[in-house]
């Protein structure tokens, strides 16, 4: 796992040991930050489930003004730490211990330009965390983004009232779905 462009592109990422996160792969992250593109410049980031930083470590790398991590394991804590002092990117960085479900119902953020959601596996929280930042859609920005990393087995329809599904990109084992605010918002 590495950063594959930006600032700190070609720096190794530490994993969390165990099986308890599951780390986006190369290829499929390098696909999502094609499709953002230059929306990631200057953007404010929230990576929720934030496991090894990944991710949001792309997007500081690529650009982002801000990135909020929020993980409750406090391994993957100290993981995202050390990835983001190791990149030194870790300025630009608040890493919150917290539960995302919590965090998503009462946080008063500022809106978020892209939101990045990759809970563990096959518990339906992918769908949890969908359905409370469309009940909280101030938590975006009127053009933001959420994306879901899934795996493909997981998908279900998600009835939703201020988001709509725009697209849905597949890289093996990695499903990414892309939500954007609905237009009457």
């Amino acid at each position: 796992m590495r950063v594959i462009a930006g600032k700190a592109k070609g720096r190794k990422l530490e994993s969390v040991p165990g099986g308890g996160t599951r780390p986006i792969t190369d290829r499929a992250k390098e696909a999502l930050f094609n499709i953002w593109g230059a929306a990631v410049v200057e953007a404010r980031f929230l990576d929720l489930f934030g496991g090894t930083g990944a991710v949001g470590i792309e997007a500081l790398s690529r650009g982002a003004a801000e990135v909020v991590f929020v993980e409750r394991a406090g391994v993957a804590l100290k993981v995202i730490r050390r990835n983001l002092a190791h990149t030194r990117l870790d300025e630009l960085a608040t890493v919150l211990r917290g539960d995302a479900f919590k965090l998503l119902r009462v946080a008063n953020w500022q809106p978020f330009d892209l939101v990045f959601v990759a809970p563990p596996q096959y518990q339906g929280l992918w769908r949890k965390a969908l359905e409370l930042i469309d009940r909280r859609p101030e938590i975006l920005t009127p053009s933001g983004e959420v994306v879901v990393q899934i795996h493909p087995k997981e998908y279900e329809e998600v009835t939703l009232e201020h988001l709509e599904r725009v697209d849905t990109r597949r890289y093996g084992s990695v499903q990414l779905d892309f939500y954007v605010r609905e237009m009457s918002d």
